[in-house]
């Protein structure tokens, strides 16, 4: 089992594609570490917010989650580097994740606070000295940054570091239901090439990224999710006040519910009850169609023959095949 862990709402930066600095959370109801320790075994935890770097008690939390998951990576928008740099000096083992959203001018743009690149890629460098091996940056594509994509991931190529995508969607969680596409085309264009630059390369785990990026183009192109999801049975999302969501892609004009809140009763009790499989079942007939990587790793985990096929595939005929 997989798990999204927002810590906070509270956050610095002030992105064009979420409204989150807009609601932030009151430390005071903020959940406390002690919390997590009712939580199950964990193959991998997400601890995300808002911006996980200003909860004074980061060390806390990742020392109860320590005890629950095998992998624990934190995702950030990489501005408070030394405040990134102490924290990783402390927790050997620990992957992080900057959000970067294109070169410096879009990006600082997009993030609503100048020198946002520079903080986030200096968080990079820094974390790259100090020999920590799981770090990355991911974009969240959309109308104003596509154009910077491949530049992104071929800086991220030549750091040696891992390299994340997302195309810019709606939900509670962002605030957020006005955010759109309308140059899907030349997205989807831009995805292929990028498709193309993963399969070529000699990492295993670049192929599978490559069959996620296909995902997000048909996502893009409004065709079928490529697998279904198994939001609420493969991962879950537990945000800052206790309730667990089945995901954070959730909108209340399709529909949105909780599966219970964790200060009321065991995990156990949540996950077994009547109203979680009242949730699952409206997963299963979810009309938002969404491919994120939150629920689309564990999908691809949970059907691994169809992404294998899939790019031994176009690995053999790339040409003939394409990006089918």
């Amino acid at each position: 089992m997989e798990a999204a862990i927002i810590v906070t709402y509270r956050c610095i930066q002030k992105c064009a594609m979420c409204r989150v600095w807009e609601f932030p959370t009151r430390p005071a109801e903020e959940f406390k570490p002690e919390l997590l320790t009712k939580l199950p075994s964990l193959a991998f935890c997400n601890i995300t917010g808002g911006e996980p770097f200003l909860r004074d008690d980061l060390d806390d939390i990742v020392a109860a989650l320590k005890q629950k998951a095998r992998r624990i990576v934190i995702s950030t928008n990489g501005y408070l580097t030394e405040r990134i740099l102490d924290f990783a000096r402390r927790h050997k083992g620990i992957g992080i994740r900057v959000s970067l959203e294109g070169l410096a001018a879009v990006n600082d743009r997009l993030r609503g606070l100048a020198d946002s690149f520079d903080h986030g890629l200096r968080t990079i460098c820094g974390l790259k000295d100090m020999g920590v091996a799981d770090i990355g940056f991911g974009v969240t594509i959309s109308d104003e940054n596509y154009g910077d994509l491949l530049k992104l991931y071929r800086l991220a190529r030549d750091l040696g570091v891992e390299f994340a995508t997302a195309a810019v969607h709606n939900s509670f969680y962002f605030h957020a239901y006005d955010n759109a596409l309308t140059k899907g085309a030349e997205i989807v264009r831009t995805l292929d090439e990028l498709v193309r630059d993963l399969l070529k390369s000699k990492r295993p785990k670049n192929w599978y990224r490559a069959y996620f990026n296909r995902g997000l183009a048909e996502y893009i192109r409004g065709n079928p999710r490529l697998l279904p999801c198994t939001a609420a049975t493969d991962v879950f999302f537990l945000d800052p006040w206790g309730e667990i969501f089945p995901c954070n892609g959730l909108e209340p004009r399709y529909w949105m519910e909780s599966l219970g809140n964790l200060h009321e009763a065991s995990f156990k009790e949540i996950w077994n009850s009547e109203k979680a499989a009242s949730v699952r079942a409206k997963v299963r007939a979810c009309p938002k169609n969404c491919w994120m990587i939150g629920t689309a790793s564990p999908a691809m985990k949970r059907h691994p023959w169809r992404p294998t096929l899939w790019i031994i595939k176009n690995k053999i005929f790339p040409r003939r095949q394409g990006m089918k």
